[in-house]
C-alpha cells in the first residue's frame, strides 16, 4: 500500500497547525542533530508569541496517512542581488516514524513550487556539516553549496 502524503502551507492563527508545528518542532529539538532537547512549555508559548509578530514568517507541515510527520519554517527574506523575495528554511525535519517515505522530497518539492508560483528568486537553507541524511536530501532536490562556499556564524546577544 502507498503512503498518502499531503504538505500545505499552515496557518500560525490555526490552532490545529499551531499545536503540530509545536509538535514536530519539539521532535526535531530532541534529534541527535538539533542537540536542543524537549521543548518546555513556557518556551512553545514564547515560539507561537514571537511567531505570530513576524509577518515573513511562513511555514509548511506534511501529513502521511492522515497523520503530522513533518514541519518546514521558514522565513520570507529579500535578495537584493535578485531584486526578489526569497525562502529561508530555518527549520526542517521529518518525524522520525516516518522517514525514508518521501516526506522529505514532497515537502521541499513544495517550497520549491511554492517559490516558484510566488516568483521568489531562490530558496536557501543552512545544514550541519556533519547532517549527511539532510545533505543528501538538499542534493537530491537541487540544491549545491554556495559558490563561492559560506560560513554561518553567528553571535549570540
Amino acid at each position: 500500500m502507498t503512503d498518502l502524503i499531503e504538505v500545505f502551507v499552515g496557518d500560525i492563527k490555526d490552532i490545529e497547525h499551531q499545536q503540530a508545528m509545536l509538535a514536530q518542532l519539539d521532535l526535531y529539538m530532541q534529534d541527535p542533530m538539533a542537540g536542543h532537547g524537549k521543548m518546555l512549555d513556557t518556551l512553545a508559548v514564547e515560539i507561537v508569541k514571537g511567531l505570530l509578530a513576524q509577518p515573513n514568517y511562513l511555514f509548511f507541515l506534511a501529513k502521511c496517512n492522515g497523520k503530522y510527520a513533518g514541519v518546514a519554517n521558514c522565513f520570507v527574506n529579500f535578495s537584493t542581488f535578485k531584486a526578489k523575495k526569497l525562502i529561508n528554511i530555518h527549520d526542517f525535519s521529518v518525524s522520525p516514524l516516518f522517514r525514508k517515505k518521501g516526506i522529505g522530497v514532497a515537502m521541499m518539492e513544495k517550497i520549491i513550487d511554492y517559490a516558484h508560483e510566488q516568483g521568489y528568486a531562490k530558496v536557501n537553507l543552512e545544514v550541519r556539516h556533519d547532517n549527511i541524511n539532510a545533505q543528501h536530501l538538499y542534493t537530491k532536490m537541487g540544491f549545491t553549496e554556495c559558490d563561492p562556499p559560506m560560513y554561518f556564524w553567528e553571535r549570540y546577544v
